[in-house]
């Protein structure tokens, strides 16, 4: 089936002013902190133009600062400054050489900011302080305000050098503009202040300084939010009318949406998988019906079925994918070519995107490791050409001839090898995947029924599942390179050695370990589903048993949360929705403080709370003795006790190696690599992109 037919919407071309994209997929305006020194860089270049070169219909760029008083993150793009222009070339042309047209946007983030970087007052419309920054920005005065708006004109013009084919004003989640428009921040009492017309005066203004600046020749577009989902802040009805204020200027040839502000509600911008995706279309949809120009929906589509039905359903005319663009910079051409199947499709997991930007790092992936390294690809192995057919594997088995001379030697220079990868978790199936792309015969054993290891059993709890399409993204990329899959099959070193592999990979992830204040005596089982610490003792299991089912507690349950991400926070749920009384303690100063940054935090407090779950922070477990569990106040140094029924632990666990270490002592002429757990026990990311590393070098 082709795109016209099953996505007819998706792949229609449309037109925005002057310039015409050719199908209604956007990537739209995301930061990627790849700017250096203020300027931006080859790797935006290599970047944007992958995602032209995997057919988006339009490419706007992250934003690009308008005035020296907006600084509030390191690697943000000073575009005010003229040498900014040399780079905006070199992006503008990377995606022209595609055919995919590029507009920049342009911003001033007012309040939500921080003077540390530029050492200058924060500015804005009043004093009010934003709630994650905590600074108290200055009023903009009459002349600062006439600042602001020539710094928009001045972006516009260098946008305009530099080749960019439109420009977008980012008046949403993180704008002074948004500042202005907005009731909760916006308290003046001159000509900007009171009615929503005054809010909305500085926005026009800027509206007409800059289509002055870019002429008739390059489109203009105003992203606004549709709800700030604050107290007293922009509501729909607010967004719709001055969607119509903007329309009415006659200068814009576009509206794009967004929800949500980029500090106090930051978690329903960049949703994680716990809020549905299409959960914003409301505000595009009513934004379309006041207005005739072309709208842009957003909000986590994930896949081209999503976006068709939005397009279908008159919710917008065009649709931001962006995550879902990260994750498959092939996205849009793969589903115009009908091979919606092998799209890599986002989690929603936030963790190397989001979560690698409030760590102040550049914008990666969980399950693409070229994302973010676009410009180094020449440097990353190339898929090997396919062997001659008499070279290829016959049944899973290398022919004969070109096997080892040697035991213990390698093929020559060049010749596929036959690699083993012991593991069906994701640094397994990461590493065969990334192996047999490169020309290799792979074979992948794994010990269970089924592939995916911890990740599985991690997209069985609630609010998870979509992390179970990194596994089914690997087995897709798997199957198309040839990789031979066998379940059930437990290995050892002989068995390993019987296939007689010119590599091996091992990756056989982590067990659990129990800390040093559970009795040996309190667990068996494969991770510690326990016995009891004596008679009528607690039950002390690992959080891999109760997700498993190996352990199935019941009663009075206290987690251990030593990981603080969603390990404990999980299983609490999973027993709470199960009828336990649950109760979650942690050394940390907040349960499952590594959600913050994956903007889980705020979805798993609500839930916590609706389920009775009780959280208890700054304790350390120092010792069990029958149903009593000791714990420290490390903060005050007094001891707290809970008596308890079942005691899990989301603690760190040790790596599964000994099959690995068995074969480098018993096959010294052997290749051995391992990837994963069972190198060091982290999380996924680390596991896919050491599971490449390693298979794509073979």
């Amino acid at each position: 089936m082709t795109a016209s037919t099953r996505y007819p919407l998706l792949f229609s071309p449309l037109r925005l002013g002057p310039v015409t994209v050719a199908n209604r997929i956007v990537f739209s305006a995301h930061l990627t902190n790849y700017a250096e020194d203020g300027l931006p860089t080859e790797q935006h270049a290599a970047y944007y133009a992958a995602r032209a070169a995997g057919g988006t219909g339009l490419v706007i760029t992250e934003e690009h600062s308008v005035h020296p008083t907006d600084w509030p993150y390191e690697k943000l793009i000073h575009g005010f400054n003229p040498a900014v222009v040399a780079g905006y070339r070199r992006i503008t042309e990377a995606v022209h050489h595609h055919g995919t047209p590029i507009f920049a946007q342009i911003n001033h983030n007012g309040g939500q900011a921080s003077s540390m970087y530029s050492r200058l007052a924060v500015w804005a419309p009043s004093p009010v302080a934003d709630p994650l920054f905590r600074e108290v920005p200055k009023a903009v005065e009459p002349a600062d305000i006439e600042e602001v708006i020539a710094g928009y004109a001045l972006v516009a013009g260098h946008c305009r050098q530099g080749g960019f084919d439109g420009v977008e004003l980012q008046c949403s989640h993180s704008s002074i503009v948004r500042g202005f428009l907005s009731p909760a921040t916006n308290l003046r009492a001159d000509e900007y202040g009171g009615s929503l017309a005054n809010r909305a005066r500085l926005l026009l203004r800027i509206v007409e300084a800059v289509r002055r600046a870019v002429g008739p020749a390059m489109a203009l577009g105003v992203r606004i939010c549709g709800d700030e989902l604050i107290e007293g802040g922009t509501t729909i009805d607010d967004a719709v009318a001055v969607a119509r204020m903007v329309e009415g200027q006659g200068l814009v040839d576009y509206i794009n949406t967004s929800i949500g502000v980029a500090t106090a509600s930051l978690y329903m911008i960049e949703a994680s998988m716990a809020v549905p995706p299409g959960y914003a279309a409301f505000i595009p949809s009513a934004i379309r019906e006041a207005v005739d120009l072309p709208v842009v929906g957003v909000g986590r589509f994930k896949d081209p079925v999503q976006a068709e039905r939005a397009l279908h359903d008159g919710q917008c005319d065009l649709v931001g994918v962006v995550r879902g663009q990260i994750a498959d910079a092939d996205f849009a051409a793969k589903a115009k070519a009908g091979r919606t199947d092998d799209i890599r499709l986002c989690l929603s997991c936030n963790q190397e995107c989001v979560g690698r930007m409030g760590l102040n790092r550049w914008l990666g992936c969980i399950e693409n490791p070229r994302t973010g390294r676009e410009a180094e690809l020449e440097h990353l192995p190339r898929p090997l050409p396919q062997p001659p057919a008499d070279r290829r594997p016959v049944n899973g088995r290398r022919p004969a001839k070109g096997r080892r001379t040697a035991k213990g030697t390698k093929p020559s220079f060049g010749e596929p090898k036959r690699v083993l990868v012991v593991g069906a978790g994701p640094a397994g199936l990461q590493s065969a995947a990334a192996a047999a792309q490169a020309g290799h015969r792979v074979v992948v054993v794994e010990a269970s029924d089924r592939p995916g290891g911890q990740v599985a059993l991690a997209a069985s709890v609630p609010s998870r599942a979509e992390l179970g399409d990194l596994v089914r993204n690997q087995l897709v990329a798997c199957r198309a390179a040839g990789v031979e899959l066998r379940y059930e099959s437990p290995a050892d070193t002989a068995s390993v050695l019987a296939e007689e592999p010119d590599a091996v990979v091992v990756a056989t992830g982590s067990v659990p370990q129990a800390p040093y204040w559970v009795p040996a005596t309190s667990i068996d089982g494969p991770g510690g589903a326990g016995r009891g610490s004596g008679p009528g003792g607690a039950v002390v299991v690992d959080v891999v048993d109760v997700v498993s089912g190996a352990a199935r507690p019941t009663g009075s349950v206290l987690v251990v949360d030593e990981l603080g991400f969603h390990q404990a926070t999980s299983v609490a749920e999973l027993l709470a929705d199960r009828g336990c009384t649950v109760e979650v303690v942690t050394p940390g100063m907040v349960v499952g403080q590594d959600l913050g940054i994956t903007l889980d935090l705020e979805h798993w407090n609500v839930r916590a709370a609706a389920k009775r779950i009780r959280q208890s922070t700054d304790l350390v477990a120092s010792g069990i003795e029958g149903t009593t569990v000791q714990l420290l106040h490390h903060p005050t140094g007094r001891t707290e006790t809970r008596t308890v029924d079942w005691v899990v632990l989301a603690v760190p666990g040790r790596p599964a190696d000994d099959l690995y270490f068995d074969l480098r002592r018993r096959a010294p002429g052997l290749p051995v690599h391992r990837v994963g757990d069972c190198v060091a026990p982290r999380r996924a990311h680390a596991a896919v992109i050491e599971g490449q590393r390693v298979g794509a070098a073979l």
